[in-house]
């Protein structure tokens, strides 16, 4: 028995439809491996290999954000150790002034010029920030680790309050030209020298940390990315150029003036020893940086190119199937046109 099969232009052109809006989404995929030269739906393609190519990407990320990272722990190194390079040559050329000064007619008041300017250059160096953070305020990087010295600052008030209370009377006091070799001697020994030592350092001068920034520069190390204001380097100068600018040098005698700078001498011969100590810390770390990031690009090499063989579509087959999807599209547009126009009563 034979049956009748009804074909009407309305299932047609609704198959059609059908048809174009199906190879539609597949040229938007087709389209987009096409382009990238990477699987539309990865999970779908991989199906049980997803894991291992999740466990790839997150290791290349991973790799990615630490040569970020330490893209920015170069940059606060490179202004560290340019800080400390240029406090090291002021502190030489300091030195050349004050061994020209002591033996120098008025020498107290030739030193103080450069003694007052480099006080002020040594406290805006440690008080340099980069990309937010002060670099030389330990893991107090939000809060600039040196406070000014200047009328009314705790460091410019404790060092009035010595002196007065050791000799009685200030150092703008005429006075001053009293004060004998043995007692500034003592004085500078004792008193003076405390106030750039702990805890008198850290309360009237310095609110860094002793303790430094770390930070990750690669899968297995850390390293110490940050310098102190606290060193003994920076201690050590501000004392002489302290003592060299503020304690009435003008009025001293000559040989109480000798005392003074032989004092300045010896501090700022050592500072240059601590702070081209310092500068080879950073240089080494520095180095360790650059290492870590050249070992973490070449390894995002690898990830990457196991990424690419996992998930890579073959190009030219990508681009045959867009021209196939399109020409299949264009080929059922236009019989939906043509069905269109099909209608009884053309033949009525």
């Amino acid at each position: 028995m034979m049956s009748a099969n009804y074909i009407s232009t309305l299932m047609l052109s609704s198959s059609l439809r059908y048809s174009i809006t199906n190879n539609q989404a597949a040229l938007s995929r087709a389209s987009t491996e096409a382009t990238t030269g990477r699987f539309y739906d990865v999970g779908l393609e991989l199906g049980a290999t997803t894991g291992s190519d999740l466990t790839l990407r997150a290791d290349w990320s991973f790799a990615d954000q630490l040569v970020d990272t330490n893209g920015l722990v170069s940059g606060r190194l490179d202004v560290t150790q340019n800080r400390i390079t240029q406090l090291s040559k002021t502190a030489t050329d300091f030195l050349k002034d004050l061994i020209a000064a002591r033996s120098t007619d008025g020498g107290g008041r030739v030193i103080l010029p450069p003694a007052a300017s480099n006080l002020q250059d040594l406290i805006g160096a440690l008080n340099v920030s980069y990309n937010g953070s002060y670099l030389f305020s330990g893991i107090n990087t939000q809060n600039a680790p040196i406070t000014p010295y200047a009328a009314g600052s705790a460091s410019k008030n404790q060092v009035d309050a010595d002196f007065l209370a050791t000799f009685g009377f200030p150092q703008s006091s005429p006075a001053v030209a009293t004060i004998t070799p043995a007692q500034m001697q003592t004085f500078l020994d004792t008193t003076f020298d405390a106030e750039f030592a702990s805890p008198a350092w850290n309360t009237n001068w310095s609110s860094a940390t002793d303790q430094t920034m770390q930070s990750r520069i690669s899968t297995t190390e850390i390293a110490d990315t940050s310098v102190s204001a606290n060193q003994i380097g920076f201690r050590r100068l501000a004392e002489a150029y302290t003592m060299m600018a503020d304690l009435g040098n003008v009025k001293l005698s000559q040989e109480t003036f000798q005392v003074v700078v032989d004092k300045a001498i010896g501090l700022v011969g050592n500072a240059i020893n601590d702070l081209a100590a310092l500068g080879g810390s950073v240089g080494t770390v520095q180095q360790r940086v650059t290492t870590a990031t050249a070992k973490l690009k070449t390894q995002q090499d690898i990830l990457n190119n196991q990424i690419v063989g996992m998930e890579a579509v073959d190009p030219t087959e990508a681009s045959v199937r867009v021209e196939t999807l399109r020409t299949q599209i264009q080929t059922a547009l236009a019989l939906t046109s043509q069905l269109q126009k099909i209608s009884l009563i053309n033949y009525l």
